[in-house]
């Protein structure tokens, strides 16, 4: 028998399944890839061509101007100008790190900047924006424009360009209200407000430019260019033109900014004003001394030029003192302690009360100025020689009634911000038992904790509140010293509430504008709160206030007996541990019925009437267009 060789052996069903199975794979596999070749090839080809064809075109994008700021009546406050920006761009750069290591040094002696400066600055600014231009330097001189045209091949990539830059014409006048611009931040990039803005951009950084910011900022434009595989700078497609931002108009009157800076500026060096009109709050002045120039924002600030404006030694420049200043206000807030002791009925308008000088309270003397006995009088006599004895009485008397005396600084604005259009404003502090017992708690469980030394606890290790609440607190509020802190506009908006009965927001901002100046939004004024003091209460402390600028015997009667304009003023002077007294001076006018408040403090002035009130007449001669020969120089009696 022969064994048949070409013999194989029988599938089995199990393998023929699997074989089955297994084919079944491979096909639907290959069904698949095919279906998404045929997918991606035929019915998605016009999708995918025009993505590869958008990854040949870049969007650089362009900046819009900014929109100017004017005054009341049109005079430009803030505006643009061309500068001439040194930028390199992308295309021309030479390509090896050595030849860009001889063109930055090469540019740095020329443009006074270190070449390792100039190549973080460049590097920096392509990775954020890349195909467009680095800008070097935002602002350089014609001279040096033509120095590098004339020699463009020392400078490969290197071009200058026309850009707008930000312009303050009036330097340190108005710096704090107008503030400045810088770049933006990737932390503000993060907010909405910042919608539409790129890294790169300039942006408002402080005072109306940042508070308007998106009215100023306007539309960015675009270039469109055309890149290769490589993402290297073929041609430019087109470009769709940037728009400028609106205009904003404010109720602020330039001359009357003059004035109060030049009044300011004849003071010891560090203070602040503020002129409002009471009936609908628009601010026509507001200003800070020392101040600064925001030119120097508009390029890239000295590290330098900001530790300056920041230092204590040079009184802080930066700090806007008109709404961040905390300063107690001396007898200029006797106005608020009469309206708390007349609506806690403390007294009436015509309670007498004795000043014999001094008084003693619990174990502490306290004396009027200069320890001047007034005798017998009512609220409005006290008010006009500014008694302090007097309201000693009434501080002393309202400690137990429930806090009137704070609340009443609180309702006419005091320990809250007034709301103004601008950043940063300090919402001051009204001292309080509660405030003050709550700390000295915290201040003996520390103590008893830390056994700290006596150094230590001088030093504030455990706080600064070493003591309880004490009459003797509320009697120094009632004068406006001891631990409270308020600011000029807070004084004024508190003045406008005594001789308005309501309590107005101050704003600056009247309304937006385009470029020829035609309105297109209002801007809309916020609507005062209603105080409910009776009018006989009013009434007989702007008697007083009346008397303190024109009776005999008035704190700033010898500064305004001779000023055309009738007022009502109050003089204020603030004592400070260790430094000058700090001279305040707060008016209406014009009398009887009042339109505008000034509020004016020197930090070193010393008495009211001698500083502070010669400042405020100032102000008030350029507010009612009063000539400087129709004014007699003259001081006052302290307060």
């Amino acid at each position: 028998m022969y064994l048949d060789n070409d013999r194989r052996p029988t599938m089995t069903p199990q393998l023929a399944v699997r074989v089955a199975i297994l084919g079944g794979v491979a096909l639907l596999a290959f069904g698949i890839v095919f279906f998404r070749l045929w997918f991606l090839q035929v019915l998605s080809a016009q999708t995918y061509k025009d993505e590869a064809q958008g990854n040949q075109q870049r969007k650089i994008r362009v900046q819009a101007p900014r929109g100017d700021i004017v005054d009341r009546e049109g005079r430009p406050l803030v505006e643009n100008r061309v500068g001439l920006a040194v930028e390199i761009t992308p295309d021309k750069l030479p390509k090896t790190r050595a030849d860009r290591r001889v063109l930055y040094h090469r540019l740095g002696k020329l443009l006074r900047m270190r070449p390792r400066v100039i190549a973080r600055r460049v590097d920096q600014q392509f990775k954020e924006l890349p195909f467009s231009t680095a800008t070097v330097k935002a602002d350089v001189s014609r001279d040096l424009v033509m120095y590098i045209e004339e020699r463009d091949e020392d400078f490969p990539g290197v071009e200058v360009d026309p850009v707008f830059l930000r312009q303050y014409p009036y330097h340190e006048l108005g710096a704090h209200l107008f503030g400045y611009v810088g770049e933006v931040t990737a932390e503000e990039l993060k907010n909405p407000r910042y919608s539409g803005v790129a890294m790169g951009d300039r942006v408002g950084q402080a005072g109306l430019e940042s508070e308007y910011d998106q009215v100023l900022r306007g539309t960015g434009g675009y270039t469109r260019v055309q890149v290769d595989s490589l993402g290297n700078f073929r041609n430019k497609l087109g470009e769709h033109p940037a728009t400028q931002g609106s205009q904003l108009r404010l109720s602020l009157d330039l001359d009357v900014q003059r004035a109060g800076q030049e009044a300011l500026a004849g003071g010891t060096g560090k203070g602040a004003f503020a002129v409002m009109n009471i009936h609908n709050g628009e601010v026509l002045g507001l200003g800070s001394n020392p101040s600064y120039d925001p030119n120097l924002f508009a390029k890239v600030v000295k590290e330098s030029d900001y530790k300056r404006l920041t230092s204590d030694e040079t009184g802080s420049p930066l700090t806007d003192r008109a709404i961040a200043g905390g300063y107690p206000t001396g007898s200029t807030f006797k106005l608020i302690t009469a309206t708390a002791a007349l609506e806690s009925k403390t007294i009436t308008p015509d309670t007498p009360l004795n000043d014999p000088g001094q008084i003693t309270i619990g174990d502490q003397v306290f004396k009027n100025a200069g320890e001047t006995a007034h005798g017998v009088l009512s609220l409005r006599q006290a008010l006009t020689v500014s008694s302090d004895v007097f309201f000693y009485q009434l501080g002393r008397d309202m400690n137990d009634q429930g806090m009137p005396l704070q609340q009443w600084a609180h309702k006419l604005g005091l320990g809250r911000k007034t709301g103004i259009d601008l950043p940063d404003e300090s919402p001051g502090f009204i001292p309080t038992p509660h405030w003050r017992d709550a700390g000295y708690s915290r201040f003996e469980r520390c103590k008893n904790r830390k056994k700290p030394t006596y150094e230590q606890i001088t030093q504030g290790i455990c706080g600064f509140i070493d003591r309880p609440w004490s009459v003797g607190d509320n009697v120094n509020l009632a004068v406006g010293q001891g631990d409270l802190q308020a600011s000029p506009l807070q004084l004024a908006v508190a003045y406008a509430g005594i001789a308005t009965d309501h309590v107005v927001r101050p704003h600056l901002g009247q309304r937006i504008e385009n470029s020829a100046g035609q309105v297109t939004q209002q801007l809309e004024e916020p609507k005062p709160r209603d105080l409910g003091i009776p009018g006989e209460y009013r009434s007989a402390i702007l008697d007083g206030l009346r008397g303190a600028a024109s009776e005999p015997g008035g704190t700033s009667t010898p500064v305004f007996q001779s000023f055309p304009i009738q007022i009502a003023g109050k003089t204020g002077t603030a004592e400070h541990t260790g430094r000058p007294d700090q001279s305040w001076y707060v008016a209406l006018a014009p009398w009887p019925d009042p339109k505008y408040v000034v509020a004016v403090t020197d930090e070193a002035g010393g008495f009211g009437a001698d500083t502070a009130a010669p400042m405020a007449r100032r102000i008030l001669a350029e507010l009612f267009n009063v000539k400087e020969n129709q004014l007699v120089q003259g001081g006052g009696p302290s307060d």
